[in-house]
C-alpha cells in the first residue's frame, strides 16, 4: 500500500477514536451513562460498532479527562463524583480562571477583550430559553473565551482537562441548581471587574464566583 493509503487509514482509525471518544463523553455527561456504570469494552464496541482497540484509545482519554475511574480488579467505571471532589475541582477552577482575569485586566487591547466577553455572555442570555445541554455549552463558552483570551496556553490546557469533570458535576446537581449558576447577571459582574483594570477586584470576583457555584451545586447533598 503507498503512503497516501496508509495516511488515511490513519485518518479514519482517528476518525473512529474521535467519534467514539464525543459519543462516550456525552452519553457520561448527560447522564445515559450514570456514575458507577461498569463499561463493558465487547457491548460498547459492538454499540459503536468500533473495533476494542480504537474503544480503547477513547476510554483511555475520558480517563485522563476523569470522566472514567478503575475499580476493583481494574474495572472501568463511570466516574462518581462526591461533594468533595466537586469542591475542589471548582478550588482548582477558581484558581485558573481568577488567573485569567489578572492577566485580562494588564491586557493592551482590553476593550476587544471586554467586547468578546460582553459577546458570551449574551449568548449565554440567548440560550436561556434553550435546553440544559445547550445552556451547559453557552457557560462553558464564556469561561473558555476567558481562558483562551489571557494568551497563557498552560492556563487553557490546564483548564481544559478539567472541563469533562466541570460538566460532570454540572449534571450531579440537577437541572434546577445547575441553572442557577447560569444567571448572566453573576458572569456580567466578572465581565465588569475585568474591565475596571483592577485585578485583584477580578481575580476577587471570579474566586467568589465559584465558590457560590460550587455550594450551589452541593446544596443538600449528602
Amino acid at each position: 500500500m503507498s503512503q497516501d493509503g496508509g495516511s488515511l487509514l490513519r485518518l479514519e482509525k482517528t476518525s473512529l477514536r474521535q467519534q467514539a471518544l464525543i459519543a462516550l463523553r456525552r452519553a457520561i455527561t448527560t447522564g445515559q451513562l450514570a456514575p458507577g456504570t461498569h463499561l463493558v469494552e465487547t457491548e460498547l464496541s459492538e454499540a459503536l460498532h468500533i473495533s476494542r482497540g480504537t474503544l480503547r484509545e477513547a476510554m483511555r482519554q475520558l480517563q485522563q479527562e476523569g470522566l472514567i475511574s478503575v475499580g476493583d480488579r481494574g474495572r472501568l467505571l463511570v466516574r462518581n463524583l462526591d461533594t468533595k471532589e466537586i469542591r475542589d475541582i471548582f478550588q482548582v477552577r477558581a484558581a485558573l480562571e481568577s488567573l485569567a482575569a489578572r492577566e485580562l485586566c494588564a491586557q493592551a487591547d482590553r476593550a476587544d477583550i471586554i467586547t468578546a466577553l460582553r459577546t458570551a455572555v449574551e449568548q449565554m442570555e440567548a440560550h436561556e430559553s434553550a435546553d440544559l445541554d445547550d445552556r451547559i455549552e453557552a457557560d462553558l463558552a464564556f469561561h473558555r473565551t476567558m481562558c483562551e483570551l489571557a494568551g497563557n496556553e498552560t492556563l487553557l490546557h490546564s483548564w481544559s482537562s478539567l472541563e469533562g469533570s466541570i460538566r460532570m458535576s454540572i449534571m450531579f446537581a440537577g437541572m434546577e441548581r445547575a441553572v442557577r449558576n447560569m444567571n448572566a447577571k453573576r458572569h456580567f459582574d466578572i465581565v465588569d471587574a475585568i474591565e475596571s483594570g483592577d485585578g485583584d477586584k477580578a481575580a476577587a470576583t471570579v474566586v467568589e464566583h465559584m465558590t457560590v457555584a460550587a455550594d450551589v451545586l452541593v446544596e443538600g447533598a449528602a
